[in-house]
This record gives structure tokens, C-alpha cells and sequence, in this order.
């Protein structure tokens, strides 16, 4: 392929993630907001949610587009389900428990925790860029929790961000993997299909009544079909750690909406911690792997 399209490929995939970021930023904030007060979702239903109505649009759309669903990789397919279900269920049982800006800045650690595995999957080797990348946002996330004191409260809200944050990884290694053989639509529908078993468990609470409540849970589900449809489509262009950058506008996009949406106002040091947490997350992905001779030679295949 000559430069100006794979330039142009590679520069739509940086949108894409953007577009990305502020889908999973949007779907946050609603969850946060939909999981407080009486009568509120909780954790398991909105997983639950989220994946009946990303199901349901996934066959809508191989429907209308004949030929859309093509699954290859059916061992890696019902790993992504398996982690992601795990994922979501984690996270938006953090969201239930501490506000979505210090959530997501915590969630947000994976893309550092996939450019480490990433070694193992592509050889793409850790330098020593990426240990300075972590020990900033280590600092970053410590501020944030600590909310600038000398302590640090960690709690299981905080306890399970991380949890997911260890899933995602997981999960964004196996979705570059299958970007060989599966296309975007296929790898989500089943990321619905093989993660509702694991989250059906924890939505057996009694369920809201119909109301403004359930049409502000379809948004969350429809912003997170967005999110990630957007970047496992983005994730056929660009290397793990090169996404994780992008990715990074996540966090930056929950503070910014829950302080319209929710009213969740973050302190002076937590916006600092969120702003080295970025920045050393940012370092380490761009800096923090080198291409294996022989692998950059070769294209990405399967595990």
C-alpha cells in the first residue's frame, strides 16, 4: 500500500478513537447516573441492558447488510465476550460507587497494562519509556485517590475500576489479534452474546419500572454500541499501543460531562492527578514498546 492511503487509513482510525473516547465518556455518565438514588439500575441490569440492545442492533445491521456477519476466530470471538462481559460488569459496579471522572481515570489505566501484554502477544517490547510512563500515572491516579492528601482511600469501587482496567487489557490484545479475521460488527456481536451469560448473575435485583429511567439506559447502550464498534474498527489499523494515546481523551471526556450531566465537580488535585495520569499513560504507550525485528517484518497474526 502506497503512503497517502495508509495515511489516510491510519488518520481515520485516530478519529474513530476519538469518536470512541467520547462514546465510552457519554456511556459512563449515564450509567453513573442511572445506578443512583431508589429505583436505580443496578451493575448486572444495566450490563444486562447493554448487551441485549448491542445484540439487538448487531442483527439489525447483518440484516440490512447481508454478508456483514463473518465470524472466523469462534475460540477468540468467545474470548473477547468472556473478558468483556467481566469488564463491563466490574466497571459499572465502580461507576455505582465513586464518581465517573475518578472511574474512568482508573479504568483508563488499561491501555499502559495492554502495551505491557502486548510483548507477549506481538512482540511489542516494553522499554524503559514505559516504566516512567507508569510511575506517573501511578503518582497521577494516587492524587486522585488521595484527592491530595498524604493518604489514599481505596475502596470497592476503587478496587473494581482496577479489576476492569486488568480485563480490558486482556480484551484489547485479543481484539487486535482477531482484526485479521473478523471484522468489527462480528467481534461486537459476539462480545454481546458471550458476555451475557457472565453478567446475567448479578441482574437478578428486582428491575426499575418503566420510565425516563429505562430510555436514558437505551442511550448508555447505544453509546457504548458506538464506543466500541469505533475502536475494535480502529484497532485493524493501528498497534495497541498507539490506540491506548487515543483512547486517553476517555477520562478527559467523564469529567467533562459529569459536571454538566451529574454535577460531579472534581477538586483542584484531582484534576491534576488526572492530567499526569494522562500524560504518563500517553508517554508510556508511545514510547514504551519497540517492534520486534522480525515482527515488524511480518504482519499481525492470531496468537
Amino acid at each position: 500500500m502506497s503512503a497517502a492511503p495508509e495515511a489516510r487509513r491510519r488518520t481515520r482510525a485516530r478519529l474513530l478513537l476519538c469518536g470512541s473516547a467520547l462514546s465510552f465518556g457519554l456511556m459512563a455518565v449515564l450509567a453513573r447516573g442511572l445506578s443512583r438514588g431508589p429505583g436505580g439500575f443496578t451493575p448486572g441490569q444495566l450490563s444486562v441492558v447493554r448487551f441485549v440492545l448491542g445484540a439487538g442492533v448487531s442483527l439489525l445491521a447483518f440484516r440490512l447488510q447481508p454478508g456483514l456477519y463473518r465470524p472466523s476466530n469462534h475460540r477468540l470471538l468467545i474470548s473477547r465476550g468472556l473478558s468483556g462481559g467481566l469488564v463491563v460488569v466490574l466497571y459499572f459496579a465502580a461507576l455505582a460507587r465513586i464518581p465517573a471522572g475518578e472511574a474512568g481515570l482508573l479504568y483508563n489505566f488499561f491501555p499502559v497494562l495492554a502495551t505491557g501484554m502486548s510483548f507477549f502477544t506481538f512482540g511489542e517490547r516494553p522499554t524503559v519509556h514505559l516504566w516512567l510512563g507508569l510511575l506517573a500515572a501511578t503518582l497521577g491516579v494516587a492524587l486522585v485517590l488521595g484527592d491530595g492528601a498524604l493518604r489514599v482511600s481505596f475502596g470497592w469501587g476503587e478496587a473494581a475500576a482496577l479489576a476492569a482496567a486488568v480485563f480490558a487489557a486482556t480484551s484489547a490484545n485479543v481484539i487486535r489479534a482477531m482484526r485479521g479475521t473478523d471484522n468489527a460488527p462480528t467481534i461486537f456481536f459476539w462480545f454481546c452474546l458471550a458476555g451475557l451469560p457472565v453478567v446475567l448473575p448479578f441482574a437478578l435485583d428486582p428491575w426499575p419500572a418503566l420510565g425516563a429511567r429505562w430510555l436514558a439506559a437505551g442511550a448508555m447502550a447505544l453509546a457504548a454500541f458506538a464506543a466500541q464498534v469505533l475502536m475494535t474498527e480502529a484497532y485493524g489499523v493501528l498497534s495497541v499501543s498507539e490506540a491506548a494515546v487515543w483512547l486517553q481523551l476517555t477520562p478527559i471526556a467523564q469529567y467533562a460531562l459529569a459536571l454538566p450531566l451529574l454535577g460531579e465537580k472534581p477538586a483542584l488535585p484531582a484534576l491534576a492527578g488526572t492530567a499526569l495520569a494522562v500524560a504518563g499513560v500517553a508517554y508510556g504507550t508511545v514510547r514504551g514498546t519497540r517492534r520486534a525485528g522480525l515482527v515488524a517484518a511480518a504482519a499481525v497474526q492470531p496468537p
